[in-house]
């Protein structure tokens, strides 16, 4: 069993994923430190947009990394996680959505092929640029997602 990993920038239309031996919060925050010093070098932020697993948390970063590096990290990202049962409003799982359909339609013999599947993957969809035009507004929220608002009656 393996576990992906990915992150996705949907202005840009560039994803990055990662095939892993397993998914603790050391390995999610390991994938945070070349998201900020590699992909993202001069960004003063990074706005990351989570499911609420409980490895996606700021902690994390200082279970994998030294504390000075692991604060300067955290400084740097500014994190909201999607409702729990709204993970169509996370546009990574939109991506992994795709990546199953185009990639991972049928069994996977090992961890090496499915990496260098995926890979091949993420670089034709990042070739092609496939943005993620992205149209679900505050109002739209609030109606699809009613029962999650709050109301008063007077």
């Amino acid at each position: 069993m393996v576990n992906l990993f990915l992150c996705c920038e949907p202005l840009t239309g560039q994803r990055w994923v990662d095939v892993t031996a397993q998914r603790t919060r050391r390995d999610w925050a390991q994938q945070l430190q070349p998201l900020a010093d590699v992909r993202s070098p001069t960004a003063e932020r990074l706005v990351l947009v989570l499911d609420t697993l409980n490895v996606h948390t700021p902690g994390a970063l200082y279970d994998a990394f030294p504390p000075a590096q692991a604060k300067q990290l955290a400084e740097k990202l500014e994190l909201h996680y999607t409702p729990k049962h709204g993970s169509w409003l996370n546009i990574a799982e939109i991506e992994l959505s795709v990546l199953s359909r185009q990639c991972l339609d049928r069994r996977v013999p090992d961890a090496a092929t499915l990496a260098d599947e995926v890979h091949a993957w993420q670089e034709r969809r990042n070739a092609a640029v496939r943005r993620v035009d992205w149209r679900f507004t505050t109002e739209d929220a609030r109606i699809k997602l009613k029962r999650l608002y709050p109301s008063f009656h007077e």
